[in-house]
C-alpha cells in the first residue's frame, strides 16, 4: 500500500527489499501525478498501478533514478506519462533487454520477464532542475554514473532511488563504491526523511551505515572476507559483498569494468 510521508508525497515499500525488490515514490502535483521509479515486474506495478488510480488523478511524469531493470521495468505502465532519466538511463532504457541475465541473477522473478518491455526516456536530465513546484530532480552520481534522486523541498523528503539502500546490501556492479560513499555527504543533508531504492524509509544514520560500508568494500582490498563487522551484518542480500568489493579493487586498478563476480552471477560473460 501507499504510506503517505506526508501532504500529497507518498512512498511505495517493498520490504525487506532485496534483490529485485525495489521502492517507488508518488507526489500529487498541481496538474497531475509525479511517479518516481516504476518497480520491476507485473506482480508489482500491477498494485502500485492500482493505488495510483486510488489518487484520482492522471500520471503525467516517471522520474527514473536509474535505469535498473529493478526500477525502470514498469515503464510501459504509463503510456502518456513523460519519462525524465539521466543520459545513462536513457542509454540503457535504449538497448534490448538482456532477459536471460535478469532470469539467472533474480530465478524467482524468472516468468515474469518473458513479455516485458521498457519505455524509453523522453526527457534527458543533465542538471538539477525543479520539474514542477513541488518536484527537483537532482543528478547524483555514485550508484550508476549518473543517477537522479527526486526532492521534495515543501515535505523535506528525498527519494534517493539507487543511491541509498536500508539494511539491505547495495550493487555497485556499475557504480564507484569510493565516488558513491563521498556522494552521500550530499544526499545526507538534502532532507530529514529519505526513502531509499530498497528497504525501509530512513535518514542521515541509514546514510552513515551505508556510507561505511562502501568504504569498507574499498578498504577490503578486492578481499570480501575484509568487510569488518557492522550494522551491514544483519543486510539483506550480503551475497553482493563480492561484486561490491571486486568492482572497487577493479576501479582502484584503473580498470572501469564489470566485476567478474557479476558476470558469474548472470551466467553472460561479456555483457
Amino acid at each position: 500500500m501507499l504510506e503517505q510521508l506526508a501532504q500529497g508525497v507518498h512512498a511505495w515499500l517493498q520490504l525487506p527489499g532485496g534483490v529485485g525488490q525495489t521502492n517507488a515514490g508518488v507526489v500529487v502535483d498541481e496538474d497531475g501525478l509525479t511517479v518516481v521509479d516504476t518497480l520491476m515486474v507485473p506482480s508489482q506495478w500491477h498494485e502500485f498501478g492500482a493505488a495510483l488510480a486510488q489518487l484520482g488523478r492522471p500520471v503525467h511524469r516517471v522520474v527514473l533514478t536509474n535505469g535498473h531493470i529493478e526500477f525502470a521495468g514498469g515503464t510501459s505502465q504509463f503510456r502518456l506519462a513523460a519519462v525524465y532519466g539521466s543520459p545513462v538511463t536513457s542509454l540503457q532504457l535504449d538497448q534490448p533487454l538482456n532477459v536471460e541475465a535478469y532470469r539467472r541473477f533474480m530465478p524467482e522473478f524468472a516468468a515474469e520477464f518473458e513479455d516485458l518491455q521498457t519505455k524509453p526516456v523522453t526527457h534527458v536530465v543533465e542538471a538539477a532542475v525543479m520539474l514542477t513546484p513541488a518536484v527537483e530532480v537532482i543528478p547524483i552520481a555514485g550508484h550508476t554514473p549518473a543517477n537522479l534522486a527526486v526532492l521534495v523541498p515543501a515535505s523535506e523528503v528525498l527519494f534517493a532511488g539507487g543511491m541509498c539502500a536500508f539494511g539491505v546490501t547495495p550493487l555497485a556492479f556499475q557504480g564507484d563504491p569510493a565516488g558513491w560513499a563521498d556522494a552521500l555527504d550530499l544526499v545526507a543533508g538534502l532532507a530529514p526523511t529519505i526513502v531509499p531504492g530498497h528497504g525501509p524509509v530512513g535518514g542521515e544514520r541509514e546514510v552513515r551505515e551505508l556510507q561505511g560500508y562502501l568504504r569498507a568494500c574499498v578498504a577490503a582490498d578486492g578481499d570480501p572476507a575484509a568487510i569488518p563487522p557492522g550494522p551491514w551484518d544483519h543486510w539483506e542480500a550480503r551475497h553482493l559483498d563480492p561484486i561490491n568489493v571486486e568492482r572497487a579493487s577493479l576501479l582502484a586498478r584503473g580498470e572501469d569494468r564489470v566485476p567478474p563476480s557479476m558476470l558469474r552471477a548472470i551466467e553472460a560473460s561479456g555483457s
